[in-house]
C-alpha cells in the first residue's frame, strides 16, 4: 500500500489509538499516509471538501447519544467515500449496525492492530478502485452507469451485502414507446425523453443507490439495504411520479414505462448477473404477452 499518498480523514476522541495505529502502519518522515485528524463529527463534515479523503474513519463515541445518526450524517455528506467506524467493545452492536447505515466495515478499540487495520484499509482502496473504474463506464447522454459499470458496482454491492447480511432491491424500467417517440420527436426529442426518464427514476432513489442506463430504452436502479416491502413502495413511487410527469409533457406524447422489481437477501445463492437477468426477464415476458395480444388482434381484424 506504499508508493502514493493515501488521504485519510479521521474523527477520533482523546485516546488517539486509531491515529497511532495508522502512523505505525505508515511510519517514517516520508510516509505514504496523509492523515487529517479532527475531534468532532461536525469538524469531520466541514473537513471533507477541504481534505478530499480517500477513506474516512469515525469514532462512534463522538456521535453519542445517537452514534448511528452520526454515521448517517457522514455517509450522506460523502456517499462515495468508504467509511470505516470504530467503537468500544460495549458499543459493538452499534458498530455492527453501522454497516446498514453506510459504513463498509468496523473496528473495535483495543484490537486495532496493524494487520486488522491494513485489511480494512485495503478493502477501502479496492472499493475506490472499483468505483473509479466504473466511472469510466458511464452513459454519455445521462451520466448514468452503462451496463458494464452497473454490473460491476452491483456485483460489489452484493459481495458487501453477503458479508454484512444486507439486502438489495433492483428495479428495471423499459421505455415501451421508445421507437414511436423517436419517430414522433426525432433524435433531439428522444434524447430529451431519455434524460427525463433518467431523472424521473433517479428521483425515486437515494443518493447512495446505483443508477444505470442498460440500453437505449432500458434503465435500472439498485437500492442497497432496503427492506423487502420497499420493493412495492419503489414501484408505486415510480408509477406515481411518472403519472405526474406525463401531465407536464403535454402536448408531447407520454412516456410509457414497463417496470420489473426484484429482491435479494444474503441467503440468496444467485450472482448479481443472475439477479439482474431475473428482473429483466419480467420485462421480456411482459413484452412477449403484449406481442401475442397484438398478433391475436390483427388476426381477428383480418377475419
Amino acid at each position: 500500500m506504499s508508493g502514493r499518498k493515501f488521504r485519510v480523514l479521521l474523527a477520533e476522541s482523546g485516546s488517539g489509538e486509531a491515529a497511532d495505529s495508522l502512523r505505525m502502519l505508515y511510519p517514517g518522515p516520508h510516509s505514504a499516509l496523509e492523515l487529517s485528524v479532527v475531534p468532532t463529527v461536525s469538524a469531520l463534515l466541514l473537513s471533507i471538501e477541504l481534505t478530499s479523503p480517500e477513506t474516512i474513519l469515525l469514532d462512534l463515541s463522538l456521535g453519542k447519544p445517537d452514534p448511528l445518526e452520526a454515521v448517517r450524517r457522514v455517509h450522506r455528506a460523502a456517499p462515495s467515500i468508504p467509511l470505516i467506524v470504530f467503537a468500544d467493545i460495549v458499543d459493538k452492536s452499534y458498530a455492527a449496525r453501522s454497516i446498514s447505515e453506510g459504513a463498509i466495515d468496523y473496528l473495535l478499540k483495543g484490537f486495532m492492530d496493524g494487520r486488522t487495520l491494513e485489511r480494512v484499509l485495503r478493502a477501502a482502496l479496492e472499493r475506490n478502485t472499483v468505483e473509479g473504474l466504473a466511472d469510466l463506464l458511464r452513459d454519455k447522454l445521462t451520466g448514468l452507469y452503462n451496463r458494464d459499470g452497473f454490473t460491476t458496482l452491483g456485483t460489489r454491492a452484493m459481495e458487501t451485502a453477503m458479508r454484512s447480511g444486507g439486502t438489495l432491491i433492483l428495479l428495471c424500467a423499459l421505455v415501451e414507446n421508445y421507437s414511436s417517440l423517436e419517430e414522433e420527436l426525432g433524435s433531439l426529442g428522444i434524447e430529451q425523453a431519455v434524460r427525463e426518464t433518467a431523472e424521473l427514476v433517479g428521483s425515486c432513489f437515494r443518493r447512495s443507490d446505483f443508477l444505470g442506463r442498460l440500453g437505449d430504452a432500458q434503465f435500472a436502479a439498485l437500492a442497497v439495504d432496503a427492506a423487502e416491502p420497499s420493493a412495492s413502495v419503489l414501484r408505486q413511487r415510480v408509477e406515481s411520479r411518472l403519472a405526474i410527469h406525463n401531465q407536464s409533457r403535454k402536448p408531447r406524447g407520454p412516456l410509457a414505462l414497463r417496470l420489473g422489481v426484484g429482491y435479494w437477501g444474503a441467503n440468496d445463492p444467485r450472482s448479481f448477473a443472475e439477479f439482474l437477468d431475473a428482473v429483466e426477464s419480467e420485462l421480456r415476458q411482459a413484452e412477449a404477452v403484449l406481442s401475442q395480444a397484438g398478433t391475436r388482434q390483427d388476426s381477428r381484424m383480418e377475419r
